[in-house]
């Protein structure tokens, strides 16, 4: 678990962990990150169930913490206390293993730890790590916002909505805040939303993109592209998910340009929004179509998930790149075998933050950072798909320099996160699978 931006005041507790399990069957919190927190009051900022007598049975690491009479910073339940708290700021703090270098093997510390360098960009006006919560539009009234199918986008998962959703947002950017009501919009060629666009889904309204457009793995084609190369405004995205009629081998799901306008953290994001692939009603990619083991043409979800440019900022928090590796609306949700080629791309100098983002099962790489800067995340989830290694790694898609692939690894297995020619790049809690 990665906490930013945490503030307890008069508790008995902060956190109380349950550790000690690492296996399958025993498996308590593997991991605690916690940055930028206030802790007021409260006798025990952590406590943990069992001490670590040296061994990891889950590891802590604190950054930023700022104590104001919490006479326990670090504890065990009914034990030792670990870290001494009282009226003080713990820079930077860890338990568990620490690596140096290049060098494999661990040593496992309860000590102070090196802290990243945090470049400004990526902060608030108070040094912390800047956050940004899921827009709410509280204070707008209903005649602010136009649903689009209002316009004539039918959202009925077959008709082709592509001009109508492009027209309301030619017509009505920076003008009104987009309302996807609930409903599946197919489109046929790529949609551009303009720069100050702010979109609200309901309920996970999906935008498909299907056709002839998005079959060539070799030309490929974007689906969705939010804001144009070197453009700047707000772009608020929530509640939204962005997929694929299979096969659609050479679709591009969300190409993010926008970067956000000079003084503005966080105006340009993603929130609880995410980028669904095959696995669900609609798709044409369930178990009766790529059923576990198979390797179907037709099974080809997309050639990239989302890719940020180099002129981009992102700000996304919540947002899962799932490829699906079981049916979401079959009877069981039985395994399935579907292939993306690429999970998230970014070349952008920042600032970028990643907050609770996932990107699973696609065939070369999960996360891949080039020629990028000034990025932030806290916590990033993956998965190699379960298929691999047969086919093996990028099996069925190809390499290509275009696009900055990673070399394939040894083992025929995707890459969880690749970071080529890049500098600060701070990742802040991961699991990998």
């Amino acid at each position: 678990f990665t906490f930013q931006g945490v503030n307890i005041n008069d508790c008995q507790v902060g956190f109380d962990l349950t550790t000690g399990g690492t296996t399958e069957s025993t498996q308590t919190v593997g991991s605690e990150a916690i940055i930028d927190a206030t802790v007021t009051n409260t006798p025990i900022f952590i406590r943990t169930s069992t001490a670590s007598n040296g061994t990891l049975g889950g590891s802590l690491v604190l950054n930023n913490i700022v104590l104001n009479n919490v006479p326990v910073a670090v504890g065990v339940k009914g034990g030792a206390t670990v870290l001494a708290g009282g009226t003080t700021t713990i820079a930077s703090w860890g338990q568990g293993n620490v690596f140096s270098g290049t060098n494999g093997t661990a040593s496992f510390v309860q000590d102070n730890i090196v802290s990243a360098n945090k470049p400004s960009s990526l902060l608030d006006n108070t040094g912390r790590v800047f956050g940004k919560s899921h827009p709410q539009y509280a204070d707008y009234s209903p005649d602010q916002f136009i649903s689009v199918k209002s316009q004539g986008a039918k959202g009925d998962g077959y008709t082709d909505d592509t001009l109508a959703i492009q027209d309301v947002f030619n017509k009505y950017a920076g003008c009104k805040i987009f309302f996807f009501d609930a409903g599946t919009y197919y489109i046929t060629d790529t949609i551009a939303i303009p720069a100050d666009t702010q979109i609200v889904g309901e309920a996970w309204s999906v935008i498909l993109g299907g056709g002839s457009s998005f079959q060539n793995q070799n030309s490929p084609k974007v689906v969705v592209q939010a804001g144009t190369a070197g453009s700047s405004g707000i772009m608020e995205i929530s509640d939204m998910i962005f997929s694929t009629l299979g096969p659609a081998p050479g679709a591009i799901v969300l190409e993010w340009n926008i970067h956000d306008p000079s003084g503005q953290q966080g105006a340009a994001g993603l929130w609880d929004t995410h980028i669904r692939l095959g696995g669900a009603a609609g798709t044409n990619m369930q178990y009766a179509q790529c059923p576990s083991g198979s390797v179907e043409s037709n099974c080809q979800a997309a050639f990239l998930g989302m890719h940020i440019t180099s002129g981009a900022s992102a700000y996304l928090e919540g947002t899962w790149v799932w490829t699906a590796d079981h049916d979401l609306d079959g009877s069981n949700s039985p395994q399935t075998s579907i292939f993306t080629g690429r999970g998230i791309l970014s070349e952008s100098t920042g600032p970028v933050w990643l907050i609770g983002t996932s990107s699973e099962h696609a065939a070369l790489y999960q996360y891949n950072l080039v020629n990028a800067q000034n990025h932030w995340i806290g916590f990033a989830q993956t998965e190699t798909p379960y298929y691999q290694p047969v086919p093996a790694c990028p099996s069925p898609y190809s390499i290509t320099s275009t696009y900055h692939d990673p070399a394939l690894s040894s083992n025929g297995m995707a890459w969880g996160m690749w970071v080529q020619s890049s500098t600060d790049i701070i990742i802040f809690g991961k699991l990998e699978v």
